[in-house]
């Protein structure tokens, strides 16, 4: 019992000398090793071309002092450490101790792992967690991208380097700078945190996060995203972009504004593509076009901007409303294009202008190329079986409605405001005629193959039937009820956006 017992202490004793040797740093050469208690006690002192290892490392250097007690050596002058085959550091001077593994580094500390090279003043390194880290300065530079950061930290197993306070990744194509920033050498991507800047030649991009592959050009930005280019701002809640396509989305609280044009689009969603110089926007999407006199507002349930200022063309899908004080409609979709200034509303489209109600089956208004102003306006009877279609100009009046109809009207806009009225084929009208004191003198039905009406503010001023005119004028208390309203007749004034902001309100149907 008591052999086995001693061969039990000999094995662990002799388990532990070995643990104990290993853990020491070991001389592998020196040209001169001596002592001075005087100057340094308990430590040895070790002189030309010194080589140390140590679980892993090799040290070089010109001169070091060897603790042996505490396991510490101090590296002085030419000091070059080794892990591995890829990792080589050099410096002025080391500490390094054998018990922790950590080293301490200065005087142009310089550390090159494969293609990544790490520049500071210096450098802690801690083996047992394979990390590098300073807090005074540093530079690192792979084959992509040049890094500064007053404080940093290198992970060598996952090649993750962490910077912050004074954070700047300069690449040929644009700068990084950051509060916070995260960067993968392995794969070029960073990922910041705090107010972060992106700047090339082409635009500034501002977030508070995201991530950016340097490599790849593609970035997803959150938290107050901004992306500003020469005429153009794009914002939002989130914006992902790819710089290699020229396309760029943002979500929530989208935000775009483009000077060239002169316009801002605002939505959920929108997607933007530079090639094309196109934007899609969905999700309560607003454009407005702004002018120095009264800007128009459109809303549709899908918004589609494409080309270049002067050719601008704006699509808006389904429930579609717009604003503007002198002029408000409503459709299921509109079309506009600046080349030729025609505005086009499709499928049951209604229009006000200046207190007149237009209906037809597709309503035209143009706008003058130079002034652009509005110009002229024409609404079509496409179907003509169906009588509800025809055109239709509604006024209301304190006694009732006035009411022009017609296959075709045509119109002429002078300082935006609609001044006279070309109603042709089957024309029908029904008016209430008032006198000087505004006091209703009789209501006129009349029906005309070709009808010419001018307006003042809105106001019938003048009727000039052209063609073959049949009517007569009516005391009001002998025209029933009954036949006060043109066949096809419909007010439409609950579905009036009376403001900019009623461009969103839902219709009951």
């Amino acid at each position: 019992m008591m052999l086995k017992t001693y061969c039990f202490i000999l094995i662990s004793f002799l388990t532990l000398s070995a643990f104990s040797q290993e853990k020491r740093i070991k001389i592998v050469h020196a040209d001169y090793t001596f002592v001075d208690e005087a100057k340094y006690p308990g430590a040895t002192i070790l002189s030309g071309n010194v080589h140390v290892i140590h679980q892993g490392i090799s040290l070089k250097c010109k001169k070091a002092i060897q603790y042996k007690k505490t396991n510490f050596l101090k590296a002085i002058g030419n000091v070059i450490i080794n892990q591995g085959d890829s990792v080589i550091q050099t410096s002025n001077y080391t500490n390094y101790n054998g018990n922790t593994k950590l080293a301490v580094s200065w005087g142009k500390v310089r550390l090159k792992d494969s293609d990544v090279v790490l520049s500071t003043d210096t450098l802690n390194f801690d083996r047992e967690k394979q990390v590098l880290y300073y807090t005074t300065g540093g530079t690192i530079i792979d084959t992509a991208n040049t890094l500064k950061s007053d404080i940093g930290h290198y992970h060598l197993e996952s090649k993750k380097f962490s910077a912050k306070e004074n954070v700047v990744l300069t690449n040929p194509d644009y700068v990084v700078t950051s509060k916070q920033l995260d960067y993968y050498t392995s794969n070029k991507i960073a990922y910041m945190y705090g107010a972060s800047t992106i700047k090339s030649e082409e635009s500034t991009i501002y977030c508070e996060r995201g991530f950016y592959n340097t490599q790849k050009d593609i970035a997803h930005f959150i938290k107050n995203a901004k992306i500003i280019s020469k005429n153009q701002v794009i914002e939002g809640d989130s914006i992902y972009y790819n710089k290699s396509l020229g396309f760029s989305s943002a979500t929530g609280n989208v935000v775009v504004t483009d000077s060239a044009n002169n316009t801002i689009t605002k939505g959920g969603y929108s997607e933007y593509y530079k090639l094309k110089d196109s934007s899609l926007v969905v999700k309560k999407a607003l454009a407005i076009i702004i002018s120095d006199t009264d800007s128009l507002f459109i809303h549709g349930d899908t918004l589609l901007l494409t080309g270049k200022k002067d050719f601008r063309k704006i699509r808006a899908y389904h429930n579609v409303k717009f604003f503007k004080p002198n002029l408000q409609g409503v459709c299921d979709s509109i079309f506009s294009d600046d080349t030729t200034g025609i505005t086009t509303m499709f499928k049951n489209p209604v229009l006000w202008a200046n207190g007149s109600q237009i209906t037809g089956d597709i309503i035209h208004f143009t706008r003058d190329l130079e002034t652009k102003k509005l110009d002229s306006l024409k609404v079509l009877q496409v179907n003509s079986s169906k009588a509800l279609q025809n055109g239709f100009i509604v006024q209301k009046d304190s006694a009732g409605y006035n009411q022009i109809k017609g296959r075709i009207i045509l119109g002429k806009f002078v300082d935006n405001d609609l001044h006279e009225l070309n109603v042709i084929g089957n024309s029908e009208l029904l008016y209430y005629l008032r006198n000087d004191d505004g006091k209703l003198a009789g209501i006129n039905k009349s029906t005309c193959s070709q009808i010419n009406f001018i307006l003042k503010k809105g106001e019938i001023q003048t009727v000039k039937f052209i063609t073959s005119p049949d009517g007569t004028t009516y005391p009001e208390s002998q025209l029933p009820e009954n036949v006060r309203k043109l066949k096809g007749f419909i007010w439409r004034e609950e579905e009036q956006p009376k403001s900019k902001f009623q461009i969103f309100l839902k219709i009951k149907k």
